[in-house]
């Protein structure tokens, strides 16, 4: 089957990226960068049930998700809420998803919408994996332009498919919002900052199937090549298959391991957290 994993990325809009740009200055993150940045061999385990707590109990988390971006700019969270049930329940639609034939995922091609969303075959060309993005069912872009929702597979092809995933979407949202408040508090700004600059209901979420790679594969990269990702931060599950890795800063990958009961948070162009730049 591969390899499966699941993202959540909150939207990209441009307000969104200005409000980040001038964050780097209200924050003061020129003396956060000043730390020295320590070639990380393993990446930090962030124990977030505190962020249910009182001021406090959130303020320590805070503060630990402050240092994971600064010296690696990715950590797991975990205690995180989101059951585990309803995560295994969403991998099980996903694998029977992608197990379809290519003509019945193919139906849902992401070309057909003017906003992207649908099924992503494998590249042919050069990176090997294939995903089916979702959206919010029914949003109002900031831009004023029409949204056309998502595209699913008939209830006779997935029977449950369409309600498992966005059950789990809408758990992730709220996980993301509460990360959203720590994050304002790593950066040294109140707590309720982004509230009304990121609409919590604007994420968009991939499942995404890396499929077994043989000799036959030639040069293209294994899954997806080296990259940083470019929205706000990344809410990423793994299943048991080890293939996440990060670049330190002295050029070594680093693994990171799938850990049950936990997600990977990649922050927003971390190196902006080391240098302000």
């Amino acid at each position: 089957m591969g390899t499966i994993k699941m993202r959540l990325v909150p939207s990209n809009s441009p307000t969104t990226h200005e409000q980040l740009h001038s964050i780097m200055e209200t924050a003061d993150l020129l003396l956060l960068a000043a730390q020295p940045i320590r070639p990380f061999e393993t990446i930090p385990v962030i124990d977030i049930s505190g962020l249910s707590g009182d001021a406090e109990s959130r303020a320590k988390v805070a503060s630990k998700i402050q240092e994971a971006c600064i010296q690696v700019g990715l950590f797991y969270v975990k205690n995180h809420g989101v059951d585990e049930n309803l995560i295994t329940s969403t991998v099980d639609a996903a694998r029977g998803f992608f197990d379809l034939s290519l003509e019945e995922k193919m139906k849902l091609d992401f070309h057909k919408t003017s906003n992207f969303r649908g099924y992503y075959p494998v590249n042919q060309k050069k990176y090997y994996h294939e995903c089916f993005e979702i959206g919010p069912e029914v949003n109002t872009p900031i831009d004023g332009s029409s949204n056309e929702g998502n595209l699913w597979p008939s209830e006779d092809a997935m029977p449950g498919f369409q309600g498992a995933v966005l059950k789990y979407y809408h758990e992730i949202i709220e996980l993301g919002m509460k990360l959203l408040s720590a994050f304002a508090l790593a950066l040294n700004l109140p707590e309720d900052y982004f509230a009304d600059k990121v609409d919590g209901t604007s994420g968009a979420m991939r499942l995404i199937h890396y499929p077994p790679q043989s000799e036959e594969s030639g040069d293209r990269e294994p899954g997806i090549g080296a990259h940083t990702d470019f929205r706000l931060f990344t809410i990423l599950w793994q299943d048991e298959v080890s293939a996440l890795q990060v670049l330190n800063s002295s050029g070594q990958w680093v693994n990171a391991e799938p850990i049950p009961g936990t997600f990977v948070i990649k922050s927003y162009r971390e190196p902006a957290l080391k240098t302000n730049k």
